[in-house]
């Protein structure tokens, strides 16, 4: 017999326990690194129940949390259908009720967060329709831009604030002008300006808030906003449509 195909079957092998090694690896890398993103992709992994479909929470909770929870995503949804006069995303949500399961899914100090334009997670401090809508504004702006197309964070910031109808950064919707605090300067571009900005100056979501409600006011509202997202992804630069400023 000739030993070529058995020693042939050998290396494969052992490439493919290699390759196999190095994808577990990788995995466990990223689940260490970064758990918000392995648990937006297998939450059960981090201990979160399927409470209805794409909804996912804490076990055991009592009849009056997921009745809570239940009705908050529904709210929040309707903000959203509202806003946007119709809801293209379907985000995974991770709702956490207490802090040890927040941190565990990789949360930090903030109420809620976005994940990669494909889920949200909220902590024990954003379980209400406001904080909810706000995250989920972020992945549903997202699905209706094209997949690479960058947007300036304040602008993104601040129509989440609007579509949440945040009345800490807004006046109420039967004021003529919901601006709470005008811009002074240019704002945060970057994520990573934004983060440093919202760090230093608690009227920053403030101030995006009205550069956004102002520009909604001037183009229509919802009819602009959606021209904008045509323009966006036929090709327009943002700043032909918006100003910095």
């Amino acid at each position: 017999m000739d030993p070529a195909p058995k020693r042939s079957r050998k290396r494969w092998a052992r490439i493919f326990a290699v390759l196999v090694a190095l994808l577990v690896a990788a995995i466990a890398g990223v689940a260490w690194a970064y758990p918000s993103v392995a648990a937006t992709t297998c939450p059960a992994c981090y201990g979160l129940t399927e409470l209805q479909d794409g909804v996912y929470t804490e076990d055991n909770l009592s009849d009056q949390q997921e009745s809570q929870v239940k009705q908050i995503v529904e709210q929040a949804r309707q903000l959203l259908e509202s806003f946007y006069g119709s809801r293209t995303s379907s985000p995974i949500l991770l709702i956490c009720l207490t802090d040890s399961c927040y941190n565990r899914i990789g949360g930090g100090k903030e109420r809620g967060v976005a994940v990669l334009n494909r889920a949200v997670m909220l902590s024990p401090r954003g379980i209400n329709a406001v904080i909810a809508s706000h995250e989920m504004s972020h992945v549903e702006l997202h699905t209706r831009l094209t997949s690479d197309l960058e947007i300036p964070q304040w602008f993104d910031e601040g129509l989440a604030v609007v579509a949440s109808n945040d009345p800490r950064y807004l006046a109420p919707e039967s004021s003529a002008d919901r601006c709470l605090v005008p811009p002074t300067a240019p704002l945060p571009v970057t994520l990573e300006q934004w983060l440093s900005a919202a760090s230093k100056d608690a009227n920053t979501y403030a101030k995006a808030a009205c550069q956004v409600s102002r520009w909604l006011h001037d183009n229509q509202g919802r009819t602009g906003l959606m021209s904008l997202i045509d323009r966006l992804n036929a090709g327009a630069p943002f700043t032909s449509i918006v100003p910095l400023t």
